[in-house]
């Protein structure tokens, strides 16, 4: 195949997507298998306009017709949904995209932003502190964390919870490591890296994930995502693993009693 004959597909695909009739439609047969005429209620169309836009969706091999007259996604208009998922997340919050450093994530996971798309941005800081503090408490299993700089608030809470079972794992900046020390009681008890430079924070727990970016400018923000589907928390869940596995373990000062 040519490269104008590519080009000619992926054209053809994307007008065929530019339409929001088209892409609801879509999106609604990814859920389940539907007759013209459900599809048509559920979206509120009339049944013609309904008829003509999965024509269309069926000519560009994104939906087919089954024996049974209902409509199904295909595995190219699967693949299209992945795709355009992610690219609604990143135009639906682009203005934090534009003041946030993506460059440092690894590509696979810039791939996979889409995944997140069912989370709820935060842009208070406060707001997003308290939360943070609610995930921390509210925690049963385990704590996942990767920071820079480790909240003072926190400390005491996590310490409880890791003495009763609770499994914690811990990601510092390089500098931190180098001044922080930890309760002796508890030493033991968690699981400690660290990497030189953090561009991304996290805190996971069993129930839910949220996940910060550095500003453009180099300065870490504290305002993010937060997510409880299990998709979001798959990404979130993932990326830190990639650190995690990428880290050095870290020996830290006993603090004296």
């Amino acid at each position: 195949m040519s490269s104008k004959e590519e080009d000619g597909d992926i054209s053809k695909v994307l007008f065929e997507l530019a339409s929001n009739r088209r892409a609801s439609i879509l999106f609604e047969v990814q859920k389940q298998s539907l007759k013209m005429q459900q599809i048509a209620k559920s979206l509120e169309m009339n049944v013609t306009e309904t008829f003509r836009h999965l024509q269309r969706l069926c000519d560009a091999k994104l939906v087919e017709k089954r024996i049974d007259s209902t409509y199904a996604v295909t595995s190219l208009g699967s693949l299209a949904i992945g795709h355009l998922s992610s690219l609604n997340f990143i135009l639906k919050n682009g203005n934090y995209f534009l003041e946030h450093d993506l460059s440092c994530l690894p590509y696979e996971f810039v791939n996979r932003l889409g995944e997140l798309s069912n989370g709820e941005f935060c842009g208070d800081t406060v707001t997003h502190f308290n939360r943070v503090r609610n995930m921390v408490y509210e925690a049963e299993e385990y704590i996942w964390a990767m920071s820079e700089q480790v909240e003072s608030s926190h400390i005491q809470a996590t310490n409880e919870k890791v003495s009763r079972g609770l499994k914690f794992r811990f990601i510092m900046q390089q500098d931190l490591a180098k001044t922080v020390k930890i309760a002796p009681e508890v030493e033991h008890l968690k699981e400690r890296k660290y990497l030189e430079r953090i561009c991304v924070t996290f805190l996971i727990n069993e129930k839910e994930s949220v996940v910060n970016l550095r500003r453009r400018n180099g300065e870490m923000d504290y305002i993010g995502f937060f997510g409880k589907d299990e998709t979001f928390h798959k990404w979130t869940r993932d990326l830190f693993m990639y650190y995690w596995e990428r880290a050095e373990r870290w020996y830290p000062s006993i603090q004296k009693p």
